[in-house]
């Protein structure tokens, strides 16, 4: 059955020490997390990062319960295995019943989307996601005695790599493809009890309430929750008995309608999901994400603030980092003590020891042969500054690692 597919993933190039092995997703930083926390042995893990950038793991295989991979080392061929405990039937029957309780992960997943607190929901039902301690099996046929050895090690960041692109890879190696998972949620919510719910018709239209009368109303009093629509793109977007103002140009207005459509689409989504709500922004801000999301846009909207060199660089920050990006542009705050003393120490063993380190609220700057800076947002991620003509900018997207500052080459 599908279930029991393995997927190929060709191999990655070398990296050159640029990319981070700590993930660049929620899903890809939370496997390394729990790989990291999992392990005995940092030295491994280092070698192992090392060996995740080196280009010399060859294509992973990963079905139910394992992943494998060749790595070609310089002195020889090695086998690497990882294995993870396959959830049983009756684990996979409390998680989707999880799923299926809660209207924004059933549509979420349904939608190609697989929200991070899907966790959270998998936990409540006594089913762990991610690994825990003694989750992970790892073998190679090196002879090292380490668990896991380097070659291991690689493979497993690899896969952080992975889900950053594909979050399904993990239900993949609990045992359930994409494919399966999908089939369940769609018979569960078209089986019998939901064919038995009364349906409107096609031009029966939903009562609501009015706003004036809502916050007089009991929660239970209340319509229900509307299903999460559909994604849509500018070519399905159909506007009609609207006319843009005179000032604005015959393709300004369905954008504006397809971004506020996005917009409220992702407020739904949060409200539905229980996940944070979507920064809010002010005006500045929401301006910046319309230049950066809508080049076509950037032009008219660096002549309505007319601050070209600020737009500018508002919109590298966005398009780096989105809204928390923009934030470390422009504020500065005091984070825990503990996260700079961190960062400090691993910029510091980035560079043998040789750095200068200055600290400022939740910037770090690097003095010396090595000028570069790293700025710590809100959501935990550290975004790269580089030095140009006296002026900090950003210089890559964010990462958990600090050090990554460090891997951006000059004149980016």
């Amino acid at each position: 059955m599908s279930g029991e597919e393995a997927r190929g993933f060709p191999a990655f190039p070398a990296q050159g020490g640029r990319r981070s092995t700590r993930g660049k997703s929620w899903w890809g930083r939370a496997w390394v997390q729990a790989l990291e926390d999992t392990s005995l042995d940092s030295d491994q893990l280092r070698k192992g990062r090392r060996t995740a950038n080196s280009g010399q793991v060859g294509t992973i295989t990963i079905s139910p319960g394992r992943l494998a991979a060749t790595v070609y080392a310089p002195e020889d061929t090695y086998e690497a295995v990882v294995e993870i405990d396959r959830l049983d039937d009756d684990e996979w029957v409390r998680f989707l019943d999880q799923v299926v309780a809660r209207a924004g992960h059933i549509a979420a997943l349904l939608d190609g989307e697989m929200p991070h607190d899907l966790v959270d929901a998998a936990a409540d039902a006594g089913v762990p996601l991610l690994p825990g301690i003694g989750d992970l099996d790892p073998s190679c046929t090196c002879d090292s005695w380490e668990l896991p050895c380097q070659h291991a090690a690689g493979l497993c960041y690899q896969v952080g790599w992975l889900l950053d692109e594909d979050p399904f890879v993990l239900l993949l190696l609990r045992g359930r493809s994409r494919e399966t998972l999908l089939e369940d949620l769609q018979r569960r919510s078209s089986g019998p009890a939901a064919a038995a719910a009364p349906k409107p018709s096609e031009t029966e239209v939903r009562e609501g309430v009015l706003a004036t009368d809502a916050a007089t109303l009991e929660l239970s009093q209340l319509p229900e929750l509307p299903d999460l629509p559909p994604k849509i793109a500018l070519e399905d977007l159909v506007v009609s008995g609207t006319q843009p103002l005179a000032e604005l140009e015959a393709t300004t207005l369905p954008l504006l309608v397809l971004d506020a459509a996005r917009r409220a689409r992702a407020q739904l989504n949060a409200l539905l999901s229980g996940a944070p709500d979507p920064w809010v922004l002010d005006e500045w801000q929401d301006s910046i994400r319309l230049a950066a999301d809508h080049p076509v846009l950037r032009e008219r909207v660096t002549a309505a603030w007319d601050r070209p060199d600020a737009v500018a660089l508002g919109v590298r920050a966005w398009s780096y980092g989105g809204a928390p990006g923009l934030d470390v542009l422009e504020n500065t705050w005091t984070p825990d003590a503990g996260d700079l003393a961190r960062a400090r120490t691993e910029l510091i063993a980035a560079a043998d020891g040789e750095l200068e380190i200055v600290v400022e609220g939740n910037r770090v700057t690097t003095a010396g042969s090595v000028r570069c800076q790293t700025r710590l947002d809100r959501t935990g991620r550290w975004h790269p500054y580089h030095l140009v003509d006296d002026e900090w900018q950003p210089a890559g997207p964010p990462d958990r690692d600090p050090t990554v500052a460090l891997a951006v080459p000059d004149g980016w």
